[in-house]
């Protein structure tokens, strides 16, 4: 297969010798020598090849738990329901609300989270007999979570349990409110708590500070599976599945478990792995009329991949929050009828190619100001950027590109005319964005805020722009400085051209499903000559390389048009580089070729142990 590993480690201690890339990174092995010894040690024991060794022992598995980590399992990975705080209540409260047939309203967020939380939920109370009311907030008017207002009209339509996905853990307030108005209220969110936690039946939240489960790296939606199944345990106690009324297949819900952890970017580790892993099986069937269109419009052809809930499917479902109706993701996701499906698809569609060009404009006038913010020394622990007349349904986006242009967490805020601003961060592993945005709001600084370790959103008058600029640079200073001083590429392996085969690919992908907490492999491909490289569709580059042997490898940079990547490989044609990327099988009409998705490149002199 080509594989090489530790001779490629030449004596500066760089893999291939790169001490700085085209990205500005220093090239490591992933592996130090008690992570070779582990690699062998599986590649022998396990009778495995040894890239696909390597990249196991790079993610930590141990020897003895190889075969479970190749086959993540629901049942082996998750634990009692019951382990997390709130949790035997939540699930009676809602068994008692079916049993009696009342009037059900679920709450979620406006992303992908929220809405395949929301999603899930509903499909469970219908299977139940229960057709539930659905309220997704408008994240312009009403903003995230719950207000008095929605309450308010949710309770005079009839519902007497609410059940909040994705959000409600510090909305005091609204929570209050509802239960002045007689309304049961059962809380299903992952993001960070306060000390004290609002009125309700039960909040059902591992990250809140009397939760012991362990369970904080879920996503909302892995949390309203979890709830599933403990509400499906309690009506099965009680003799409800008896009759005609057949007890769900829970397992067939993981088509929804799996999008909504992807796109919102928790760590694909333990549970979530096994989420993403089997929920994958069940969009690969499209069984789901919501689920079939969307993969349709988005012209995934062939088996979903977790990077196509990501980058394909995830943004789709998005665009409905972020620039057209807010409920669009939900109402596709539980739609049965095709054509009415096809509708809702095709709707998201068009919202995704105009989110696109908003997004776009903005990321321009962001980096600049960034830039200048910045200066020619590229000083500053993190980036804030606001400005009137940004889109407040895309500063997510612009906020993940500025995180990773600038290598450093950034936040976007879209002010209004009046002075007030709505924007959000994006972090960089090891800096906890969240929990520095809800001490911000502790001590005055901003309005309102919250989010997770790696994602937040804060609400803020144009004044505090500046206190909380200085607030972030002096709180997170000094772990922006530990991460960038780790932001080395680390690589899994190195190959010849002649072995980028679908073969391997397949290989690699047992080691899936790739993302947060379980990156893709970095395979590099040493002393490769470019013999094409040109720009391509939105700001991407295309690119062949040639290997000693002969053998070619089509590659694609995305996004690297005007950056320092796709700059390096247009003013290399015709040399050798180093390419670092990653392996995946490209469909295109009917026809199926493996591509390589360049990371990183670095000028090449002659290597005599090349693959």
């Amino acid at each position: 297969m080509g594989v090489v590993s530790r001779e490629f480690n030449v004596g500066n201690g760089f893999f291939l010798g790169v001490e700085q890339s085209a990205t500005g990174r220093a090239w490591r092995d992933r592996l130090d020598e008690r992570g070779s010894a582990r690699a062998l040690a599986i590649a022998q024991r396990h009778d495995l090849p040894e890239l696909l060794a390597r990249i196991l022992s790079g993610r930590n598995v141990d020897v003895d738990a190889v075969e479970a980590f190749l086959d993540p399992a629901i049942k082996r990975s998750m634990p009692d329901p019951n382990v997390l705080t709130a949790m035997p209540d939540a699930a009676v409260r809602l068994a008692d609300a079916i049993v009696r047939g009342e009037s059900v309203a679920i709450f979620g967020d406006y992303d992908v989270d929220g809405a395949t939380s929301a999603a899930l939920l509903a499909r469970f109370l219908r299977r139940a007999g229960i057709e539930p009311l659905i309220h997704i907030p408008d994240r312009l008017f009403e903003g995230y979570g719950p207000n008095v207002e929605a309450i308010r009209s949710l309770a005079a339509r009839g519902a007497t349990l609410i059940v909040t996905v994705d959000c409600g853990t510090t909305s005091i307030e609204p929570l209050t409110h509802a239960a002045t108005l007689g309304v049961d209220v059962v809380v299903v969110d992952h993001h960070q708590a306060d000390e004290v936690l609002p009125p309700a039946v039960a909040i059902v939240n591992p990250n809140r500070r009397d939760d012991l489960s362990g369970l904080g790296h879920l996503a909302a939606v892995g949390l309203t599976f979890m709830t599933v199944v403990a509400t499906n345990r309690e009506l099965r106690r009680r003799g409800f599945w008896t009759g005609e009324r057949a007890e769900p297949d829970l397992l067939s819900f993981l088509d929804d478990v799996a999008l909504g952890t992807v796109a919102d970017v928790v760590p694909l580790i333990g549970l979530n792995r096994a989420f993403v892993a089997k929920g994958l099986i069940a969009l690969r069937r499209r069984q789901r009329v919501g689920h079939t269109s969307l993969m349709d419009v988005a012209r995934l052809n062939g088996p979903p991949q977790a990077w196509h809930l990501g980058f394909l499917l995830g943004p789709r479902i998005n665009a409905g929050g972020r620039i057209g109706r807010a409920d669009l993701g939900v109402r596709l996701l539980i739609e049965d009828d095709p054509d009415a499906a096809a509708k809702i698809a095709a709707e998201l569609d068009r919202l995704n190619r105009e989110r696109q060009v908003i997004e776009l404009e903005t990321v321009t006038q962001a980096e600049a100001e960034a830039m200048a913010a910045l200066g020619l020394e590229d000083k500053g622990a993190v980036v804030v950027t606001a400005a009137e007349g940004w889109h407040p349904g895309v500063v997510g986006l612009v906020a993940a590109r500025l995180k990773e242009k600038f290598g450093r967490p950034a936040f976007a805020i879209a002010l209004e005319p009046g002075g007030v601003g709505t924007g959000s961060g994006r972090s960089i592993p090891g800096v906890d964005i969240g929990r520095a945005v809800q001490r911000a709001v502790a001590e005055g600084l901003i309005e309102k805020g919250g989010g997770h370790a790696m994602a937040a959103g804060v609400t803020l008058r144009k004044a505090a722009l500046a206190p909380l600029r200085a607030f972030l640079e002096t709180t997170l200073a000094p772990d922006v400085a530990v991460a960038r001083r780790a932001n080395g590429l680390l690589i899994d392996g190195a190959i010849s051209g002649s072995a980028a085969n679908a073969d391997l690919v397949a290989m690699i992908e047992r080691a899936g499903p790739f993302g947060s907490g379980n990156p893709e492999p970095v395979i590099a491909l040493p002393a490769h000559t470019v013999v094409y490289a040109e720009e391509v569709g939105q700001a991407h580059v295309r690119a062949r390389f040639k290997s000693a042997d002969g053998a070619f490898v089509n590659a694609i940079a995305f996004r690297a048009a005007g950056q320092k990547l796709g700059a390096t490989l247009l003013q290399n044609r015709g040399r050798q580089v180093h390419a670092a990327g990653s392996l995946a099988l490209d469909r295109w009409n009917g026809e199926e070729r493996v591509q390589f998705r360049l990371t990183d490149v670095a000028p090449a002199e002659p290597f005599a142990g090349r693959p």
